[in-house]
């Protein structure tokens, strides 16, 4: 499975969440937080989706992609353990520790892997 076929929805998801913490309670801290993130995962998933459509892979959209996931974990699994609240910290900090070593993975292996040339 190719990064930016998880990594678009995840930064998706992000978004959504952001745009829902702050109209339901006024977070501004949701608002940048997960739009932002969001954002710059979307950015990211793009610029690997690029890079897979020429045949090559985007190390730097994937070092990004990374980052982001890692710092999530710790940020909102920081917020969970000092709240015992799930909902958004633990669901943020749990599918962001999945997306992290989704990504390590994807390091480790290479990157996306790429299809071979048509013989024609």
């Amino acid at each position: 499975m190719h990064d930016f076929c998880f990594t678009i929805p995840y930064g998706l998801l992000l978004v959504g969440g952001g745009l829902f913490g702050y109209f339901r309670k006024g977070s501004i801290a949701s608002l940048g937080g997960g739009v932002g993130t969001g954002l710059l995962l979307i950015i990211a998933g793009y610029l690997s989706l690029k890079a897979f459509e020429k045949r090559k892979n985007s190390y730097f959209a994937l070092i990004l992609e990374t980052v982001c996931a890692a710092i999530l974990t710790w940020v909102m699994g920081q917020r969970y353990l000092q709240t015992s609240k799930f909902m958004p910290a633990g669901l943020v900090a749990g599918i962001s520790a999945l997306m992290t070593g989704f990504y390590l993975f994807k390091l480790a292996t290479g990157g996306n892997h790429l299809p071979a040339k048509p013989n024609n």
